[in-house]
């Protein structure tokens, strides 16, 4: 058992549902990302979502896709990410899943990556442009080495889908709010609550809702009816407007997650 499945054990005994935090890794710079971590982790996030930098990220909005950009540029490679990973672990135990796109895993090798994760202690991986059906090779490695596949149900999903989702997925189902990419929006899809519940209804694994929740509120909402609440973009925006100041930049992020985490944990 991973330190996924050992967080959403623990959280169910308390009563409490995940608050799963996403960050670009090296926006602004690996040296904030491992800061930004730890921070998150003491403000009351259970979960890093920590994303690999890419050049055509198809699932993410304008403010991922700005922060991978400016990742890029500063020189952050998957092989860096590893290397920050393993100093990491040497003073967190928050678990980590990486979100990447399959293009750096076939270039970098997928028996390589998955064993790299295991090493530098990433515990799980969410690819959302590699479908389960051709997933094979990864769930295979992932299997043996320990790793969640952590793969994404959308609003579009048909039945007979989910279950095949529910039978490939460990760690999390990663259920996608709404159709379209991630970002912040003001109202989420009323279906939700209804797809969720279907979701659940079939697999014994939790759900964690992704993609367009930005405030409190929203994530106090979503932590009613799902068993995690995933926060992406209103994170980013906060590391975008203040990368030149690292101080202040890990005390808005600080102040910002502990209200997610009260909106979430109190649900």
């Amino acid at each position: 058992m991973n330190r996924i499945d050992k967080k959403f054990r623990e959280l169910k005994r308390e009563g409490k549902k995940a608050f799963i935090a996403y960050i670009t890794a090296g926006d602004p710079s690996l040296s904030v990302t491992k800061r930004i971590v730890l921070s998150l982790e003491e403000s009351g996030a259970d979960i890093v979502e920590l994303g690999i930098p890419f050049s055509d990220p198809i699932a993410d909005g304008p403010t991922i896709q700005a922060a991978s950009h400016r990742a890029l540029a500063g020189g952050v490679t998957l092989k860096k990410i590893f290397s920050m990973m393993g100093a990491l672990r040497k003073t967190t135990r928050i678990p980590v899943a990486f979100m990447t796109y399959y293009n750096p895993v076939l270039k970098y090798g997928v028996e390589k990556f998955v064993k790299s994760c295991k090493h530098n202690g990433v515990d799980g991986v969410i690819i959302p442009d590699l479908p389960h059906e051709e997933a094979k090779d990864l769930i295979r490695c992932a299997r043996r080495e320990g790793v969640a596949t952590i793969f994404l149900a959308a609003p579009t999903s048909t039945r007979k889908r989910i279950k095949d989702i529910v039978k490939s997925s460990t760690g999390f189902i990663y259920y996608v709010s709404l159709t379209g990419v991630t970002g912040a929006r003001s109202k989420l899809p009323p279906e939700i609550a209804s797809n969720v519940r279907a979701i659940k209804s079939m697999a014994r694994k939790p759900v964690a809702v992704g993609f367009g929740i930005s405030s409190p509120g929203q994530a106090r909402d979503m932590a009613r009816i799902a068993d995690g609440v995933i926060v992406g973009s209103a994170i980013v925006k906060i590391v975008a407007a203040n990368q030149k100041n690292s101080k202040m930049l890990i005390l808005k992020i600080s102040q910002f997650t502990k209200t997610l985490a009260r909106g979430i944990h109190n649900a």
